[in-house]
């Protein structure tokens, strides 16, 4: 049973840290390039950062340059994001995806749930 689950979420004051975590399970989770994704009220849902399926190679929508870090431990099938400066605009609802890469998960998505980060003072 495919499960991607976040957690870490929370209300931070401006300028404060979060760091999310995504626990994946079901798959083989090193054949999946991992993204975090982020949904605002009234507004679509946007890639914020991303990772290869060999944790080389990242990369980050502008808005959070400089101020979010994902990572991966493919040993414990977790992706994180490590959210530094945060700035009211990052709230929003935060999704983790899975997307196939090699072999047989080619064209394949998981989804999480979501969990919530609440910006503000």
């Amino acid at each position: 049973q495919v499960q991607v689950v976040e957690s870490g979420g929370g209300l931070v004051q401006p300028g404060g840290s979060l760091r999310l975590s995504c626990a994946a399970s079901g798959f083989t989770f090193s054949w999946y390039a991992m993204n975090w994704y982020r949904q605002a009220p009234g507004k679509e849902r946007e890639l914020v950062a991303g990772i290869t399926s060999d944790g080389v190679t990242t990369n980050y929508a502008d808005s959070v340059k400089g101020r979010f870090t994902i990572s991966r431990d493919n040993a414990k099938s977790t992706v994180y994001l490590q959210m530094n400066g945060l700035k009211r605009e990052d709230t929003a609802v935060y999704f983790c995806n899975a997307r196939g890469v090699r072999f047989i998960a080619k064209g394949r998505n998981y989804w999480g749930q979501g969990t919530q980060v609440t910006v503000s003072s």
